[in-house]
């Protein structure tokens, strides 16, 4: 999974989840942040990560270069500035298939 780019790599593990139940308790949602930013939340609920330990991760190299990344209840939260939405998205790959 980790030599897709990384929209390519979050659509097979959300199509891998989705079994005809969890798609309709859980998903993916990304929205823009007003700093600005991204918002990524990911359920990890009925998934083999539910309980995977996470590291959480803060990048902070600039003003609208930045990564923050935890998983809190049963949900892994990234946000980020403006163009580091592909870079949350593969920390979350990396971490999904270690």
């Amino acid at each position: 999974m980790n030599t897709m780019n990384p929209l390519d790599m979050i659509q097979q593990w959300y199509r891998k989840h989705c079994d005809g139940d969890w798609e309709h308790q859980y998903g993916i949602v990304i929205k823009t942040l007003d700093n600005p930013g991204w918002l990524l939340t990911i359920d990890l609920e009925e998934t083999d990560l539910k309980d995977k330990r996470f590291d959480e991760v803060v990048i902070e190299r600039g003003e609208n270069d930045w990564v923050f990344c935890k998983v809190e209840s049963k949900q892994f939260k990234g946000a980020c500035g403006p163009n580091n939405l592909s870079e949350i998205l593969t920390l979350f790959c990396i971490w999904a298939t270690a």
